[in-house]
């Protein structure tokens, strides 16, 4: 790995030298390491760029590691992942990504995630996306996640872009078997001309399951930003989404939300704020000593960490 990747992966991954439990490095494209564990089996795809992963019901409490990393202009990377969890397994997965370049061409990574969960899984899935480098070219991640839950199977999305990203599409859809329960908490923040788009899409076709949607943004310089989310009711089942952004210098937010209930026992809910910094929080942080950067800056961070 060169030593960009390196940077990259502390930032995305908490990479300190080593992972421990199973792991596969992607840098530019290619493999820059892979290992397996008892429990967790990685494979190359045989049909597209990407990984097959295997976790098996005994997996308890354990990680698996699957950074990519973009170093320089001129890359192109798509990669197709497929988890497939075993009934009853409890494991984190940690998915960073950074794209980096120096130059007038642009570095971007897609990532096509599937999630197959069968009964009574449990997925703690951790994502962080960022944009470095001095060149011009654009810096661009485009994730794509698809899930399908079994019955009482829970799958929990933390995901966060850090900044940089010049242009973000973040597609998430999934299906919900009886009692199964998504949740996913995203957090973007935007600056300068930077755009981000985020959809979901949840249909919860099972009795009893649930979704629980929460996106927090702050959109600095002249950035914009667009949320969209689609929550289906198809039986008795419970849905919630929440989207509260912060609107800095010039920045723009729109914020969609869309419920369906095709049930009468659809329990569904959404919310959606938009608005700047309370002024009397800025005093009050002043007062502690702080300057007006350093209390909107402590401000937008414990927003973001909702």
């Amino acid at each position: 790995m060169n030593k960009i990747t390196e940077k990259l992966l502390e930032l995305v991954s908490d990479w300190k030298g080593e992972f421990r439990g199973a792991y596969n490095i992607r840098e530019n494209g290619e493999c820059a390491g892979r290992q397996s564990s008892n429990h967790i089996r990685i494979d190359s795809k045989e049909d597209a760029p990407g990984l097959v992963i295997h976790i098996s019901p005994e997996a308890q409490n354990e990680m698996v590691y699957i950074p990519a990393c973009v170093t320089h202009g001129d890359v192109d990377d798509l990669v197709y992942n497929d988890f497939y969890v075993g009934a009853g397994a409890d494991v984190t997965i940690v998915a960073g990504c950074g794209v980096h370049t120096d130059s007038e061409e642009t570095a971007r990574h897609n990532g096509i995630h599937r999630f197959f969960l069968e009964k009574g899984a449990h997925v703690l899935y951790k994502e962080k996306h960022i944009g470095t480098g001095v060149g011009a070219g654009l810096k661009k991640i485009d994730p794509v996640t698809d899930i399908t839950l079994d019955e009482d199977a829970v799958l929990e999305m933390d995901t966060v872009q850090l900044g940089g990203v010049d242009r973000t599409l973040r597609k998430t859809s999934a299906v919900l078997a009886a009692r199964a329960r998504l949740t996913i908490h995203e957090s973007i923040l935007t600056d300068g001309e930077e755009t981000a788009q985020t959809d979901f899409e949840v249909s919860m076709d099972g009795g009893d399951s649930s979704v629980n949607l929460v996106s927090r943004s702050v959109a600095k310089g002249k950035s914009c930003q667009e949320y969209h989310s689609r929550i289906k009711g198809n039986c008795r089942c419970t849905g919630h989404s929440e989207c509260d952004a912060i609107l800095m210098d010039r920045g723009t937010v729109n914020a969609t939300p869309e419920l369906f209930a095709g049930d009468p026992d659809a329990a569904l809910i959404h919310e959606a704020a938009i608005g700047k910094i309370a002024g009397e929080q800025i005093v009050k942080l002043r007062t502690l000593g702080l300057t007006q950067e350093e209390a909107e800056a402590r401000i937008v961070e414990g927003f973001l960490r909702g």
